[in-house]
């Protein structure tokens, strides 16, 4: 569903965005973001588990061991993946030149890119980006940066939670891109939340664990797990709240920062290529998590189940089908299976009389499919979407 976002100004204390076009892009759209943190920010970052991880991903990792970040730059259109010593060289560079602009020599900056896998990066267009992004920073920047960083995205995804935090006010804001190459095992796309909370480095890590865990590990919408997938947390602290002495404290910020995840990844379901539908798996009865995140994927993964709710078919056999090869025991006649309110498969059997009410359930942008498989505690969702012609038509020649 090709969905754009209303656009409203969004200002966190302590943090300043710019944006600029360095044609790396062939459509010569902005493709260079920049961050800046008027001090050092606490940092922490969740990245993909792919083997092939790409160059900003292999520094990221190296780098965000200290839990400081004062600058990080994105460019969209090349991924600088697969490019061997020479991608890692560049990756460096780029740092460097973003210190040298910003006269933040010795301070810790942070370089991400995304784009096409295997080709080097243009290092005399990145400088000139470096450059245009730098003069380009102001607080009301974070939309403009929010363009820049997008791919394939139909639409900039951005949101925002406001929620107390030791008494004060404090803002957590979200900029994600990614409409391909979506699936769990970390993050699955590029995502930067920043916040003025006070955040110890190890609260930063907790929070970018579980911002994670709670919302874009619950995401598919390809299957594909990107080589460049990062989740940043940066926080400034001028929100003058005082440091909490455990995670506990923090629970109103985790919960507003699970939201801001939550609403960016229903935003890239909606924005997946050639996606018309962002549909809701939710299980419950299995014998544990982990076996109702196992029948979850496998419904959120099943060509034929995305297909089906790309023509609104409520075709439950396909549904239980993936719950039957998911790996997962449980016994048949226990199961059952709503789209929405309607009851489809109760108890091991199809119910006659539902599918006109069910299709109607179908047709809208979102909706849910429901699957209870037996009596015990495990629950799990995963968010996911429709699979269409245009995803084949569009992913058939992505690099010509």
């Amino acid at each position: 569903m090709r969905r754009a976002v209303r656009e409203r100004s969004i200002e966190v204390a302590g943090f300043r965005f710019g944006a600029a076009g360095c044609g790396i892009k062939p459509s010569r759209r902005p493709d260079c973001g920049l961050i800046v943190a008027d001090v050092p920010a606490t940092a922490a970052a969740v990245f993909t588990r792919n083997r092939f991880a790409a160059a900003p991903v292999i520094l990221g990792r190296e780098r965000i061991r200290g839990g400081r970040l004062q600058a990080l730059f994105v460019n969209s259109g090349n991924a600088n993946a697969c490019t061997g010593a020479q991608g890692l060289a560049d990756a460096r560079r780029t740092c460097r030149m973003v210190a040298e602009r910003l006269g933040h020599v010795g301070r810790p900056r942070r370089p991400l890119s995304t784009g096409v896998i295997g080709v080097p990066l243009p290092m005399a267009r990145v400088e000139r980006g470096v450059a245009a992004a730098a003069d380009d920073v102001s607080a009301a920047g974070l939309w403009r940066f929010a363009r820049a960083i997008r791919t394939t995205d139909a639409f900039s995804k951005v949101a925002v939670e406001r929620v107390r935090v030791g008494g004060r006010p404090v803002t957590v804001a979200g900029i994600a891109k990614g409409a391909g190459m979506i699936a769990p095992d970390m993050a699955t796309l590029l995502v930067v939340l920043v916040t003025d909370a006070a955040l110890s480095a190890a609260q930063a890590r907790w929070l970018a664990r579980e911002v994670a865990g709670g919302s874009f590990n619950e995401l598919s919408v390809d299957g594909d797990s990107s080589t460049n997938d990062s989740l940043y947390v940066l926080a400034s602290g001028l929100a003058g709240n005082p440091i909490a002495r455990r995670h506990s404290e923090l629970g109103g910020l985790r919960e507003g920062a699970v939201r801001v995840g939550e609403a960016l990844a229903r935003m890239v379901a909606l924005d997946g290529e050639g996606a018309t539908k962002a549909v809701t798996i939710e299980v419950s009865g299995a014998p544990s998590v982990r076996a109702a995140r196992s029948v979850a994927e496998s419904v959120a993964r099943s060509l034929l189940v995305k297909t089906a709710f790309h023509g609104a078919d409520p075709n439950w056999g396909r549904i239980a089908c993936a719950v039957g090869y998911s790996g997962v025991d449980f016994e048949p006649p226990q199961v059952s299976i709503w789209i929405d309110d309607v009851a489809v498969f109760r108890r091991g059997a199809g119910r006659s009389g539902t599918a006109a009410r069910a299709r109607r359930r179908m047709k809208r942008d979102e909706f849910r499919v429901r699957i209870s498989i037996g009596r015990g505690p495990g629950t799990a969702r995963m968010i996911t979407s429709d699979l269409s012609p245009a995803y084949v038509r569009f992913n058939s020649a992505y690099t010509t």
